[in-house]
């Protein structure tokens, strides 16, 4: 009889282990797909982004600004981030609005190929603010946060 017993007891156990495994990695699985989307999901937001150094050049002259270029590319997961929570803050779009023309360029564009030598760009994001002459005010290379983000913008 005691036979009987321990291997149904074995069997019962095998089940709850089973249970677990199966409800942990569904688990492992739901929060990872949720990271994945998260990292890649950047919002929309209202900063009027330039493209063409040139035009971006002209409007810093004509409104006294300096010119904070934002190097970026599809595929980077921080600049995502960086734009999610520091470049769709209403507080953030505002300091910019009054202090800089802002460009956004693709790192993998073959038309942004000079800028990125010119600027020695080897990793995004790479945030650069330069005059209207093309010198470098202030730069942070890597995903920078809101604080430091408005801090950099407040002091050019």
């Amino acid at each position: 009889m005691k036979i009987k017993n321990i291997s149904i007891d074995v069997k019962q156990s095998k089940k709850k282990s089973h249970s677990f495994w199966k409800f942990f990695w569904l688990t492992f699985l739901a929060v990872s797909l949720w990271y994945a989307w998260y990292s890649f999901y950047a919002p929309s937001n209202d900063i009027t982004w330039i493209d063409n150094m040139e035009y971006a050049q002209k409007l810093a002259n004509n409104s006294d600004k300096n010119i904070m270029v934002f190097f970026t590319a599809e595929w980077c997961s921080p600049c995502r981030i960086m734009k999610r929570e520091v470049f769709a803050d209403q507080e953030v779009k505002n300091a910019m609005d009054a202090k800089v023309v802002s460009i956004e360029i693709n790192i993998d564009d073959p038309n942004a190929e000079a800028l990125v030598k010119q600027y020695n760009i080897g990793a995004t994001p790479t945030t650069i603010f330069i005059d209207t002459e093309g010198n470098v005010i202030n730069y942070a290379v890597g995903k920078v946060g809101k604080a430091k983000f408005l801090e950099m913008l407040l002091n050019i």
